[in-house]
């Protein structure tokens, strides 16, 4: 009994460790889609820096990439429907916390507040027109609420919609 326990633990000791992600050097970047009829970008501009919970938000993935948001983080603000396009920029105003509309309590949400508007909306088919936002996740996987925007696909729909990203959120 005791040469089994021994080499559990000698098993135990080999296997890789989980370790702690990299500390970030700057924010994270999303992007986060809205019906304009049920809560539009002028809307989210008039809650001012309160800013407001995006709730409402019931898939796992997206759920997920909400519980990884940290404060100051970054996201496109994208109007479903028949605009399809990027109109602004939010930042992530407050960390994953329970859906105040889930009674299940399985549903988180983040709050986030406008930063500021895209001077030129840049919408679904210029993205997907672009070989550079190709592996977007807005391409990809269109209906996913909340997605992931990697720095380079930032920096291109930045461009693309005529906004200094080193400007966004300072």
């Amino acid at each position: 009994m005791a040469e089994k326990k021994a080499r559990a633990k000698k098993a135990a000791s080999a296997r890789p460790r989980k370790t702690a992600p990299a500390a970030r050097s700057g924010p994270a970047y999303w992007l986060f889609k809205t019906e304009p009829e049920e809560h539009s970008w002028e809307m989210q501009k008039a809650r001012g820096v309160k800013g407001e919970p995006w709730t409402g938000v019931r898939n796992f993935v997206a759920r997920n990439n909400m519980k990884a948001m940290q404060l100051g983080d970054l996201g496109f603000f994208y109007h479903t429907g028949d605009d399809k396009e990027i109109v602004g920029i939010v930042e992530v105003c407050a960390t994953a916390h329970p859906d105040a509309k889930d009674d299940t309590g399985i549903w988180k949400c983040v709050d986030v507040r406008a930063v500021c508007d895209m001077p030129k909306p840049v919408t679904l088919a210029a993205a997907k027109a672009n070989p550079k936002l190709a592996d977007m996740a807005l391409v990809r996987t269109a209906r996913l609420s909340v997605q992931p925007v990697t720095p380079e696909e930032w920096i291109e729909v930045c461009r693309m919609g005529d906004l200094d990203p080193k400007k966004v959120g300072k």
